[in-house]
């Protein structure tokens, strides 16, 4: 038994199928922890399954399906004792376009879904871990809550409030047996740009686009990431953990410390050509 499934014997990790979420799964799965797994459509987790009988376990939840989704998630939680030691928030989706140009529903749906949605089930968690006054809430948000990305509003507005709704709850378990970790992604290779809704009718989404594509290409594979939080569940603690190459996660937050906002603005705008 590694040191890691003494401290979460049992995980839940959403949106499991591909790149991060997938990453954190065959992490945990391999540190001999019992992880159930979500997608929007279980047979893309087939392979999980095959791979690991008896210690992973597949669920649909779709964000966009609230009730659905905490009725999963609850069942997840009795088939595992009525409790779970971990639970990793990782599912979500990406929007790129002009927020004028889009429908304000476009917008609407992905923070309802992305945040709201995650609201009941983080509650859900939080209220079992109470309970045993034990527990690791993991919320995967990313550093674009630090840094907004142009064209990408109801992405922006979901990860800042999912960091908020970290940070409260650090708060409400001081001193408690649960910690909670805000952890934030930077640009990694998965098939999140690929898979992303696009509106690239104005020129200047089109030049933020080809920034974006760029980053991408040059960005690290989602084991970093995996590793990342490994070691930020090993140390038991809460806190923001920064995940990403290191431009991302260490010197740009380090420049935003020590740099006047305005120059990190100009600096945003000009390197997405706007």
């Amino acid at each position: 038994m590694s040191r890691l499934s003494q401290l979460h014997g049992t995980a839940f990790v959403s949106g499991a199928s591909k790149g991060l979420g997938l990453a954190f799964a065959r992490m945990l799965l391999g540190e001999g922890v019992r992880v159930w797994g979500s997608s929007r459509d279980p047979s893309r987790l087939a392979d999980l399954s095959a791979g690991h009988p008896g210690t992973f376990f597949p669920v649909r939840l779709d964000l966009a399906d609230r009730e659905g989704a905490v009725r999963a998630f609850g069942e997840a939680t009795a088939a595992a004792g009525g409790s779970l030691d971990l639970f990793v928030n990782n599912a979500g989706y990406g929007i790129f376009g002009d927020f004028a140009a889009c429908e304000s529903s476009v917008w609407r749906a992905q923070v309802d879904g992305m945040l709201g949605t995650v609201l009941e089930l983080s509650h859900a968690a939080f209220r079992s871990m109470r309970g045993r006054n034990r527990g690791c809430l993991v919320h995967v948000s990313s550093l674009a809550a630090e840094f907004p990305l142009p064209f990408m509003s109801g992405y922006n507005v979901a990860k800042a409030g999912l960091s908020a709704l970290s940070e409260s709850l650090m708060f409400e378990s001081r001193g408690s047996g649960i910690t909670v970790i805000d952890f934030r992604p930077g640009d990694y290779q998965t098939d999140f740009n690929r898979s992303m809704q696009t509106d690239l009718s104005s020129e200047s989404a089109r030049h933020a686009m080809a920034a974006l594509e760029a980053t991408f290409a040059s960005s690290p594979a989602p084991e970093r990431a995996a590793c990342d939080l490994r070691r930020a569940l090993l140390a038991n603690r809460s806190g923001v953990v920064r995940s990403g190459s290191i431009f991302q996660a260490r010197v740009a937050p380090l420049l935003a410390r020590l740099c006047p906002a305005w120059l990190m603005h100009w600096g945003t705008a000009r390197y997405f050509g706007l």
